[in-house]
């Protein structure tokens, strides 16, 4: 069974050296939705997948990371991302492209990463990431599926390392400390009640 959860957020970018000179020139932003699907052939002791509420901690967290914030790529012009920081508290620093399709690659690994950290607490079953949909427009979108999120020889190698978050951006996450736990691969515990 495949369950899906949306988020929605704004979002600022260049996305260097594509074809589209608006795009690949000029700062803009985005109406982002943000699909998270999930997958098993079991339910938890509540006859569900997973929780959509356990989706509104670590997961909601980290995608709102993104929201109302500029996004970018770390092989950009380092000018242009020192001036981008120092005018804006809420940036997220990626070392791919902010294109829909690596958003959803990024989305991906982090997700998949949560999924393998979370200590759950209600029977929840071999749950796995099926898919991330990021809706770039209402007409288009990018989906990732596990072999692209790992795809790093053609698509481009993406640590979780080296995804950099502003201050205060990590300063509105329920737990400060996410990120790090995240990267060190400690366990995330799930609420005994949400």
């Amino acid at each position: 069974m495949i369950i899906r959860k949306l988020f929605k957020f704004e979002n600022a970018h260049i996305v260097r050296h594509c074809t589209s000179r608006r795009c690949s020139k000029s700062i803009h932003g985005h109406s982002y939705k943000v699909e998270v699907k999930l997958e098993s052939n079991f339910l938890d002791n509540g006859q569900m997948v997973y929780d959509f509420g356990l989706m509104k901690l670590y997961i909601k967290d980290l995608i709102d990371s993104f929201d109302h914030a500029i996004t970018l790529w770390s092989g950009d012009n380092p000018e242009y991302l020192k001036f981008a920081k120092k005018f804006s508290e809420r940036w997220v620093e990626l070392p791919v492209n902010p294109s829909a399709e690596q958003f959803s690659r990024v989305f991906f690994l982090i997700i998949d990463r949560i999924l393998e950290l979370m200590e759950f607490r209600n029977g929840e079953r071999e749950i796995k990431l099926h898919s991330i949909v990021v809706h770039e427009t209402d007409t288009g979108y990018a989906e990732c599926f596990r072999e692209d999120a790992y795809n790093f020889k053609n698509m481009g190698e993406i640590k979780l390392e080296d995804i950099k978050f502003s201050q205060r951006v990590k300063e509105e996450w329920r737990d400060k400390s996410m990120w790090e736990k995240i990267l060190k691969g400690e366990k995330l515990k799930a609420p005994n009640e949400i």
